[in-house]
């Protein structure tokens, strides 16, 4: 299948990116689950080999490359780390999305040369306690002041929060308006006012920190307006649709990985006087995790050579990243399974994928934000 979308470069980046996730992601992601910490160093072997620019414009550091070069990576590192890759996710998707898109020259500037180094991160602060997936009914407001902006408010589950130097936020400017009412600031988030909650003892992907950012009368200059007053909503949801191919992609390095575990482990264990993979029901269960495993992957890949070739792509981004995630989860879960006990062992890598593909249907909007929006397309 990878011909059909992928040319050499492509190719190229997956290598780079699989011999880095071999050697170095793999003999430490044990560790980073357990310990919740994630090398500062291994960030900056990361930005060296141009994974965390490699969406970003060259003008900025980064690399400028397509939709498809980032699947590329992000499906080989999280064959190895899913952990690692919300560094790629993070740096090339939603903390400078909404700046690439829509963000003046000197922000741009100010934000994107230290993301790209692996030296700064900034978080996207979009659900609060009461508005996930309906992101419209968000409460945090943001209220005009002379040359400024006081923003009031809470956000939840914000990955990185805790070790970001901004905060992308999305604040009601005018509450009457519902979606229509929102805007989307750069929050420095050394602000007076700004302050992170504790950090959430997660399931999975435990390497990074999450936590509530809270706004208490935090003043914000008019020049830290991202794109027009009111419009941040569309800024939001274009970011989502780069977001929703991420993890989609994510979604396939863990399945691919458990794939590959199942097998190996059906080969060598032996059980009624023969290697498990020689009993039908457990070849049918291989051969049903390969199939769905392969049906995700176009899905992924057609979404993102949609997106590189300036077609629409939102309903496919959706379609994407709803049956990867679910279709992912299943596979893991098989693939745990088929481990028998040992798959229920920290000891083996298949207990820790099992608890980082569960978030997946969950965030970056969940299964059922994907049914709405694919609906929503094909009832218009």
């Amino acid at each position: 299948m990878n011909h059909i979308y992928f040319n050499e470069d492509h190719e190229m980046i997956r290598e780079l990116a699989r011999e880095f996730a071999e050697k170095e992601l793999a003999p430490i992601a044990g560790e980073i689950d357990k310990t919740e910490e994630f090398p500062m160093e291994v960030v900056q072997q990361m930005a060296e080999l141009g994974f965390l620019g490699l969406k970003i414009p060259e003008e900025y550091g980064g690399l400028g490359l397509d939709m498809r070069s980032y699947v590329c990576a992000m499906e080989e590192i999280a064959k190895k780390c899913a952990t690692a890759t919300l560094f790629i996710s993070s740096a090339n998707s939603l903390s400078t999305a909404p700046i690439v898109l829509n963000g003046s020259e000197e922000m741009k500037q100010l934000t994107l040369p230290g993301v790209v180094a692996g030296e700064e991160f900034i978080a996207f602060g979009l659900t609060e306690p009461n508005a996930g997936s309906d992101a419209a009914s968000l409460t945090t407001r943001a209220v005009e002041d002379g040359d400024d902006y006081i923003l009031n408010g809470r956000k939840c589950f914000i990955t990185m929060a805790p070790m970001s130097k901004y905060c992308i936020t999305y604040a009601k400017t005018d509450p009457d308006k519902g979606a229509k009412g929102i805007t989307c600031f750069l929050v420095d988030m050394s602000l007076p006012g700004v302050s992170c909650g504790r950090h959430e003892d997660k399931m999975g992907q435990r390497g990074v920190p999450v936590s509530d950012v809270v706004l208490e009368d935090v003043r914000v200059p008019k020049s830290c307006v991202i794109g027009d007053v009111d419009l941040g909503f569309i800024n939001a949801m274009k970011t989502l649709s780069v977001g929703r191919i991420g993890v989609a992609s994510m979604c396939l390095g863990m399945a691919a990985e458990a794939v590959r575990l199942a097998v190996e482990h059906t080969k060598t264990r032996v059980q009624f006087g023969k290697p498990l993979c020689k009993h039908q029901a457990i070849a049918f269960m291989l051969a049903d995790m390969e199939t769905k495993l392969n049906a995700a992957r176009g899905l992924v890949y057609g979404a993102a050579w949609k997106m590189d070739h300036g077609l629409p792509a939102d309903k496919e981004a959706s379609m994407a990243k709803y049956y990867a995630a679910e279709a992912g989860i299943d596979i893991v879960n098989k693939s745990l399974q088929l481990h028998g006990g040992y798959g229920y062992s920290k000891e083996y890598a298949i207990e820790r994928i099992y608890r980082d593909i569960r978030v997946c249907a969950i965030y970056e909007g969940s299964s059922q934000v994907q049914q709405i929006v694919i609906s929503g397309q094909m009832l218009r």
